[in-house]
């Protein structure tokens, strides 16, 4: 079938093919891509814009935006079919593995990335691994790792083009939305080409080139919805529906499927609110319900599994006796296609097979599922499954999903650290241990730049238990909060007390909640509450100083001398500060303030004008 036809003479080619060999899945497939690519040719011509300029050289970017079953991803697989001649990198993003620190950049570029990695300066070599959880180390620096996955790109595009298809990206992981956005704002020449398709605005993304993908034009929904329909039907009522399903390519293909003109005509109630995708899933729930008890629970393992490996799917189906012919009737309903991938037709298909199951059934599945899971290989995704086969509190499973935090943690993937520690605090069988679990995931929340809820947690972790150490970082991270939401002249006081209560139980923290407090006087300015800079600085003059100081301990020890001594007494002490910095791996100064603070600069506002007034400063 060749790719450039126009979208009725594929479903013409289609159907004469049907003819003559029979209908397998496969054409079905193709006739179903060939349906919702009516009236595309604005988009079409976008995409072949897109691949003629990769082509030739000029590296593009473009985002996919529109509702689900829109066509996005049809519109990925025709352009897939137009692009033989360069290297496709895909991949898609899947909701429960969101919370999976760089599972979305391993998936789609491990093995690009890796073939030629040496290749890689060592900063971005390294930053690669740590990002794959191959090496140890600190966070990596986005910036690093952003550049080496640019780098590997445009290597191999030096051999050929390469295009590079994300699916359902509004799912992928923080830390893989992130990398790839910035692969996407720093393409030049590298003959790379990056498409996103997504359902709505994605923080990441914004300001990159964007075709909004809407509903068909009314004569083209016509043509698409008549190839669906059994018998004839009223005008009316057809353009009805048309208007009710907004010209949506799922909506008119699934809603209309073998429904008489009857049926039809009652199939949207003027009284049901419920909105076009709910009635869209209860469809894909009706065709579920009427398969078999095996089929049906083959579906829940492909639902519950979001690798898409069949490899993992026939073992977690052996554990829990589902017999290989299962996915024959599934593959013949169009429901999922188990080849090289699993791949439901729609994302909706897999939420509608998940919210049907019960819970039971959920929790035997994803038990199945941890049991096939490598342990050594993948035991972050091994623990995810472990906490939701769990029926109730589970501290061993509890464990295991710190380990897993901790992981995420030193790979850089703050929300994936926090949502482990979030699961593992729901799961926490001994009540001493619920107020640090509490805590540490407030802090990972407020270090992926989700105030509001660390806010929350914290909330949990104040009713306990907690030791004097914990209750003295608890005042610490509600400070902080309460800075990264905008009290700017609450919070210098609050990490002053903070500080000084942790200086006897952790000094090295002291020392950064009291160099975190220099900082939010800045901001605050003289709006700080009962809290100026020269207090600040005397009470971290008194401070406990190591034989051998960090960094953030140096640059603590300057700005105070500063403020209290002058600037003949501080200035050496910024020297030698400034000479640390050039010699120690802090790549960004981004990274220097976490590591001080503990507060990303996601979670920093904006300084209001009046805070830094040299006079004042002074004045203090």
């Amino acid at each position: 079938m060749t790719s450039d036809l126009p979208g009725t003479a594929k479903i013409i080619e289609a159907r004469n093919l049907a003819k003559s060999f029979g209908e397998t899945p496969a054409l079905r497939g193709a006739m179903a891509t060939a349906k919702s690519l009516l009236g595309r040719q604005r988009e079409r011509a976008a995409l072949s814009q897109l691949l003629f300029d990769v082509r030739s050289g000029r590296s593009r970017a473009l985002v996919l935006r529109g509702e689900p079953g829109i066509g996005k991803t049809a519109l990925l697989d025709d352009l897939c079919t137009r692009a033989g001649d360069v290297v496709l990198v895909r991949g898609a993003g899947v909701e429960s593995e969101a919370e999976l620190a760089f599972g979305g950049l391993h998936q789609m570029c491990s093995q690009m990335i890796q073939e030629k990695l040496d290749l890689l300066p060592d900063p971005q070599r390294y930053a690669i691994r740590i990002a794959f959880g191959e090496s140890s180390g600190g966070p990596p620096n986005p910036f690093l790792l952003g550049l080496a996955v640019l780098n590997r790109l445009a290597d191999a595009a030096e051999e050929q083009p390469v295009l590079c298809l994300v699916d359902d990206a509004q799912w992928l992981d923080r830390a893989t939305a992130q990398t790839l956005a910035f692969v996407a704002r720093h393409l030049d020449a590298e003959a790379v080409g990056i498409v996103f398709a997504v359902r709505g605005s994605i923080e990441q993304f914004d300001g990159l080139p964007e075709l909004v993908v809407s509903g068909l034009a009314p004569e083209d929904s016509r043509a698409l919805l008549a190839t669906a329909l059994t018998g004839p039907l009223d005008q009316a009522v057809r353009e009805r529906f048309i208007a009710e399903t907004h010209g949506n390519p799922l909506a008119l293909l699934e809603l209309s499927s073998g429904l008489t003109a009857v049926e039809l005509e009652d199939a949207f109630d003027p009284r049901d609110y419920r909105g076009l995708w709910v009635r869209l899933e209860e469809s894909f729930q009706r065709r579920v319900e009427g398969l078999s008890a095996d089929a049906r629970m083959l579906l829940l393992i492909a639902a519950a599994e979001p690798v898409g490996d069949p490899v993992l799917l026939w073992r977690a189906a052996d554990r829990l006796g589902v017999p290989r012919d299962a996915a024959d009737s599934l593959e013949e309903s169009g429901l999922l296609r188990v080849g090289a991938k699993v791949e439901f037709r729609h994302p909706l298909v897999r939420s509608a097979v998940y919210r049907l199951a019960g819970v039971g059934a959920r929790r035997l599945v994803h038990g199945a599922l941890a049991e096939v899971t490598d342990p050594e290989l993948d035991p972050d995704r091994r623990a995810w499954h472990l906490a939701l086969a769990a029926p109730g509190p589970d501290e061993r499973v509890a464990v295991e999903l710190e380990r897993s935090a901790g992981r995420a943690q030193a790979r850089g993937g703050y929300a994936a650290e926090a949502a482990f520690l979030e699961r593992a605090l729901t799961l926490t069988a001994d009540f001493g241990r619920r107020g640090a679990r509490a805590l540490a995931a407030a802090r990972a929340r407020l270090a992926a730049g989700e105030p509001r809820t660390a806010r929350d947690l914290l909330s949990v972790a104040d009713r306990g238990p907690l030791d004097k150490l914990g209750s003295a970082q608890l005042e610490v991270l509600r400070a902080r909060i309460a800075f990264a939401l905008g009290r700017g002249r609450d919070a210098p006081v609050l990490l002053l007390k903070a500080a000084k209560s942790l200086e006897p139980l952790d000094p090295i923290e002291a020392r950064g909640t009291y160099l975190d407090a220099m900082r939010a006087v800045l901001f605050a300015g003289r709006f700080a509450k009962d809290t100026h800079l020269w207090d600040v600085a005397v009470a971290a003059r008194g401070v406990v100083w190591p034989d051998t100081p960090r960094v953030p301990d140096l640059l603590l020890r300057a700005f105070a001398s500063l403020i209290v001594d002058g600037y003949s007494a501080g200035t050496p002490l910024s020297q030698q500060t400034v000479v640390a910095l050039r010699h120690r791996e802090f790549s960004t100064a981004r990274d220097l303030l976490y590591r001080a603070t503990g507060i990303p600069a996601t979670a920093t506002p904006e300084p209001p004008r009046q805070a830094l007034q040299p006079d004042e400063h002074r004045d203090a």
